[in-house]
């Protein structure tokens, strides 16, 4: 039986900030489940592990973490337990995720179940989903049922809105300031385009409804804008990117095609950065849903959210609760004990 924190307290000895010591904290993970009968099935930047032939259940973690600041009050690269909190970069997000996994499958006897569980372990979660990606062109046979480690304050999630991203650029002529006539100003250009952009957003999308999703409607967001490069010169580009996350297919559809007449109107060059269609699983255990984006998003099959607490991911002094972190132990004891018997 191997405790959790102690598992926890090594995971996050690895600097995996943008999967630095991806390697290392594979061959930690592969390296102990071997004790357990965990057979490698593959390994790459990332690892999948199972203990049977027929696995109706599997989990999935990704090793990877955000970055941190000067403002940490503790070491983020060592385990600091104070006041029923257990501090740490990645802890939340989601080391406390895998620790879990590793630690009830400890204590689960397969001698006595039937079936068996599949694992992954994926890298570059936190800024392009590379990993996941990656396992989806090699996996043909995922397990019935799958389990995100991602913090949820030990809530099952059921279901998470899509995620359309764009980056638009607009052009123009650069002239002087004193002759604006002469050019075509390209901010100009692009901020009319984005009101247009939010008044469609406004009139039309939010018609456009999900009552599974706290906020029922599709979001949007512009992120980032930059263009010109002096004030006395009349711009010829400006850039912006813009988020959508989306309720239904619908929605996905008439986004789309408004970004096709307005790439056309303003002669403007579009870059779809990423399209995450949305997901709902009807599930008699929960009706949760979540507004970020995580690996369950690009799977197909049945599968839930499931995590630690409280959700401090990507925050100074990430920490998870020590009741939640033994309660996250025990709902995936009981599931591994009802799914694979």
């Amino acid at each position: 039986m191997l405790n959790v924190e102690k598992i926890l307290e090594d995971l996050v000895k690895f600097d995996t900030v943008r999967d630095k010591e991806n390697k290392a904290i594979l061959d930690y993970i592969e390296n102990t489940l071997n004790l357990m009968y965990f057979k490698t099935e593959k390994k790459d930047k990332f690892l999948i592990m199972s203990n049977q032939d027929k696995t109706p259940l599997g989990f999935l973690g990704h090793t990877d973490t955000v970055g941190f600041s000067d403002n940490w009050k503790h070491s983020p690269f060592s385990l600091t337990k104070k006041d029923n909190k257990i501090y740490g970069l990645g802890v939340c997000d989601m080391k406390s995720g895998i620790a879990a996994m590793i630690s009830a499958i400890s204590q689960i006897d397969f001698k006595n179940l039937p079936k068996g569980i599949k694992l992954y372990f994926t890298y570059d979660e936190e800024i392009g989903f590379s990993g996941i990606q990656e396992i989806l062109k090699y996996e043909k046979n995922f397990p019935e049922m799958m389990i995100i480690g991602e913090p949820t304050n030990n809530e099952i999630i059921v279901g998470s809105k899509g995620l359309l991203e764009y980056e638009i650029s607009v052009k123009g002529i650069k002239v002087h300031s004193s002759t604006p006539e002469k050019g075509k100003n390209a901010i100009v250009s692009a901020v009319s385009l984005i009101r247009e952009l939010q008044e469609f957003y406004e009139q039309e999308l939010k018609k456009e409804q999900n009552p599974n999703f706290e906020i029922p409607y599709m979001t949007m967001n512009i992120g980032k804008i930059e263009g010109g490069t002096a004030i006395n010169c009349v711009p010829d580009f400006c850039k912006f990117l813009v988020d959508f996350r989306t309720v239904n297919k619908v929605a996905e559809k008439n986004i789309m095609h408004k970004i096709d007449f307005l790439k056309q109107k303003y002669n403007a060059d579009v870059r779809e950065l990423n399209h995450i269609p949305m997901f709902f699983n009807s599930s008699e255990e929960s009706s949760k849903t979540c507004n970020f984006i995580t690996e369950a998003s690009f799977l197909k099959n049945n599968r839930i959210i499931l995590g630690a607490g409280p959700i401090t991911a990507h925050e100074v002094n990430e920490y998870v609760s020590v009741n939640s972190l033994y309660k996250l132990v025990e709902q995936y004891k009981q599931m591994i004990e009802r799914i694979c018997k």
